[in-house]
């Protein structure tokens, strides 16, 4: 569809209906460089557009990459800052530079031999400026009887399209009438700077009749999550969800990808947000067909255990892979004295709460539209809730009940009063046909999105590095052996899937966590720290309070405004104090007040200060270490923008800052002329590690083919993780602090095959099947050994 624009003397008018199924054409894929081998993600956007990202092209080529992965780059809602509210699937982001820019980064990309991964949106579209959106447009001016009013999930049988865009809050004494801020303009109402067109023959009259004759009704946005009746992306109502398993929909959303692909521009896709989708396995069956050369891998999450079915992908975007390797770092023996000074519920309590309240007030609207599925069904919308505030995992997918039935037991155990009416849902939400199995599947995925990642992880905070998205607080670490038996079993099944550390929606980068990571093993000096610190600065909300000074301590030194704006959103996603609706004044000032204590007060700030520099090397070290063995391991690695260095971003929109490649570019020519640096603040040390490991792997992929670990001997073997990728051998340093405690490393040593071992990072050679870890490790606690 064309992006409308104001017309003269008139109302923008929505574009011609998107072309039906697409013609037959060259093979999808045709001209395609190769399949990634690794990947670069880059958050192209208006302010880092087409061009900005083709002028860093020669500096990713040189650090290695195979493939640039961008972020969505079709037309999206006038200053998108990240491309998922896309108005126009027909065309590239104007803003970000339209199809010759596209076109000018896909020339530069195969210049230097390299290709491209696009971001899509296939679940929702913006509608947060309808004069953007033509779909919209129209089905806003038309109704039910708008050609695109199948492309929307509505529930007429409102009788009008509730829009919740009125500001305040009608029902408070005194409030003034929003509805009275309403003009006719140009034959369009207009609020607030918002625009919506008049439906065909409406009559000349006043603004407040002329609403009353729309299809759609402007309604009070306090009052969006229990009025909507369109399905929305999770709770966010400027982002309109498409019934993309309509054939017709389909194609005309990806008429403009396919031919991306069809021109070889691109070959590989992301499909994010995957589980909001009515037929997740059909959608990417059909998607398959369409680009059956192309790398297609899902934004999925996946709980331990969990394996949906099987799908035509190369895998998922690799959260559960990260959670591993992360997990790898930490102690086990850090989890008593933390979780003895953490009195809260019990994790899966604290995020069965969390899920409800999302289930009953966030996502109230598609919650009673469930519950009028079964209107004979005592109490349905409850048991709904119940349930979905149990489930294990974000969906099922039918016919697989496994996870469905899991959940029904738990609210029948802890439920009994709702057995009847379980027992009269259940039929129904098993029924893989059926309306409301298939609604439910789309909620329960929204139900943990927003009660756990974007409340329960801001609420449960024993021990932050541990709170990511595809993660479990309440799984505390991971051993090496259960490392490598997850790692050997994604390498049987997905061996082409994405492995990734940070993304643009992790809470908190790789680096932060590394640093967190090293609390576990000093957990005495750290509660210590924590209580002087609490003490001179303290917050009434505990809960909070462990969170501020986990961040200080794994971000340190980092701005007052980003330490701010961050604790800030912390505390209003928690919504235990204050909110995003209902935003607590007093509250908010106090921990404006705390914040600002870590700078002004000179006794806090030295102590902050000398805590951060002590922990910060051995932070550093983990880092090292677990971007090693991500790089290394089985699959396609992701380097998030930035983080080829040290990076101590937190979570969106922190995690979108302007990356200097400048200074980059001018470390990597150092290293380039020999330079070992040190593992210091400067991050080169990092740096060094991901330019080496990604050029090996793409010059010589044969190299990691396969997987088998690497088990060292001697008194320090559990300080020590390695595997062998088929001549290749990936070795880093485990809890650096308890190791250093213990004296080092002795006598340990790393059996290897016989031959010459060359270190890629230093250049160092070993001979020997036993070489001691002390001298394997005497520059740098990682290293990346190549038999020749």
């Amino acid at each position: 569809m064309t992006t409308p624009g104001p017309a003269a003397g008139g109302p923008p008018q929505p574009g011609p209906l998107a072309p039906g199924p697409l013609a037959p054409g060259p093979a999808a894929g045709a001209g395609r460089v190769s399949e990634p081998v690794s990947t670069y993600r880059v958050q192209v956007r208006p302010d880092f557009d087409l061009a900005a990202t083709a002028d860093i092209v020669d500096y990713l080529a040189s650090l290695g990459v195979s493939h640039l992965y961008s972020a969505p780059l079709l037309a999206a809602a006038p200053g998108s800052a990240h491309g998922y509210d896309v108005v126009d699937h027909g065309a590239v982001n104007p803003e970000l530079g339209g199809e010759k820019g596209l076109v000018g980064l896909v020339e530069r990309l195969r210049g230097a031999g390299m290709g491209l991964v696009v971001d899509i949106v296939p679940n929702h579209v913006g509608v947060a400026v309808p004069e953007a959106n033509a779909a919209w447009w129209s089905v806003l001016r038309e109704g039910p009887e708008s050609p695109y009013a199948g492309w929307f999930d509505i529930d007429w049988s409102r009788g009008r399209l509730a829009l919740p865009v009125l500001a305040g809050d009608p029902d408070a004494p005194d409030a003034p009438d929003p509805l009275d801020a309403l003009e006719l303009v140009d034959g369009e109402l207009r609020y607030d700077g918002h625009r919506f067109p008049v439906r065909p023959g409406s009559p000349e009259t006043t603004p407040r009749e002329a609403h009353q004759a729309q299809h759609y009704e402007l309604v009070p946005a306090c009052r969006g999550n229990a009025e909507v009746n369109y399905r929305r992306f999770g709770a966010v109502s400027t982002l309109a969800a498409l019934r993309v398993q309509d054939p017709e929909v389909f194609d005309a959303t990806h008429a403009e990808l396919l031919r991306w692909c069809r021109e070889g521009w691109v070959d590989g896709i992301r499909v994010d947000h995957l589980d909001g989708l009515a037929d997740p396995a059909g959608y990417l069956r059909r998607l398959r067909e369409a680009v059956p050369g192309a790398w297609l891998v899902v934004e999925k999450i996946l709980k331990p255990g969990e394996r949906p079915a099987d799908w035509p992908v190369e895998g998922n975007t690799g959260y559960e892979a990260g959670d591993e390797v992360c997990g790898l770092f930490v102690d086990p023996a850090g989890e008593p004295p933390l979780t003895a000074m953490a009195p809260d519920l019990p994790w899966h309590e604290v995020a069965r709460v969390a899920r409800y309240e999302a289930a009953t007030t966030l996502l109230a609207a598609e919650l009673a539209r469930m519950g009028r599925l079964a209107p004979d069904v005592p109490d349905a919308t409850l048991a709904l809730a119940q349930v979905a505030s149990r489930f294990p995992v974000y969906r099922a997918y039918l016919p697989d009940t496994g996870a469905l039935d899991w959940a029904l037991r738990e609210t029948y155990a802890r439920r009994p009063d709702l057995g009847g009416t379980l027992a009269a849902l259940m039929p129904r939400l098993r029924d893989p046909d059926g309306e409301l199995a298939v609604r439910f599947q789309q909620f329960t995925g929204a139900v943990v999105a927003k009660g756990v990642e974007d409340t329960a992880l801001y609420r449960w905070t024993r021990f932050v590095a541990r709170n990511e998205v595809g993660g479990s607080p309440d799984r505390f670490s991971v051993g090496a052996d259960e490392f490598h038996a997850a790692t050997a079993a994604r390498h049987r099944r997905w061996p082409r899937t994405m492995t990734t550390l940070s993304t643009h929606d992790t809470k908190r980068s790789e680096d932060v966590r590394a640093r967190l990571a090293v609390l576990a093993e000093l957990p005495g000096q750290w509660l210590q720290a924590q209580a002087r610190w609490s003490s001179a600065a303290p917050l009434p909300d505990q809960a909070l309070s462990r969170l501020l000074w986990q961040t200080v301590a794994g971000t340190w030194p980092i701005s007052r405004e980003r330490l701010r704006s961050y604790l800030l959103k912390a505390a209003r996603e928690a919504s235990t104090r204050t909110s995003w609706d209902s935003p607590g004044e007093v509250f908010e000032l106090e921990l404006c007040s705390v914040v600002d204590a870590v700078y002004d007060d000179p006794g806090l700030r030295a102590d902050v200060e000398a805590f951060a520099a002590r922990i910060a090397p051995d932070g550093w070290s983990n880092s090292l270490g677990q971007k090693l063995l991500q790089l290394a391991m089985p699959g396609v690695p992701d380097v998030y923008q930035g983080t080829e260095v040290w990076d101590n971003s937190l979570v969106d929109p922190d995690n979108r800052r302007p990356v200097d490649f400048g200074a980059r570019r001018a470390l990597l020519s150092r290293l380039d002329a020999g330079w070992l640096p040190p593992v210091d603040e400067s991050g080169a040390a990092k740096l060094l590690l991901v330019s080496r490991v990604l050029r090996l792997r793409r010059r010589a992929s044969h190299r990691f083919s396969g997987y088998a670990p690497v088990p060292a001997r001697g008194p320090a073997a559990g300080h020590l993780v390695a595997f062998d990728r088929g001549g290749v051998v990936a070795v880093a340093t485990r809890l650096p602090a308890r190791l250093r405690q213990r004296g080092g490393w002795g006598d340990t040593y790393l059996p290897l095959r016989d031959g010459t071992w060359t270190d890629a990072l230093t250049g160092a050679s070993f001979t020997g099947r036993a070489p001691r870890v002390a001298d394997l490790l005497s520059r740098y606690p990682v290293a990346l050994l190549v038999c020749s």
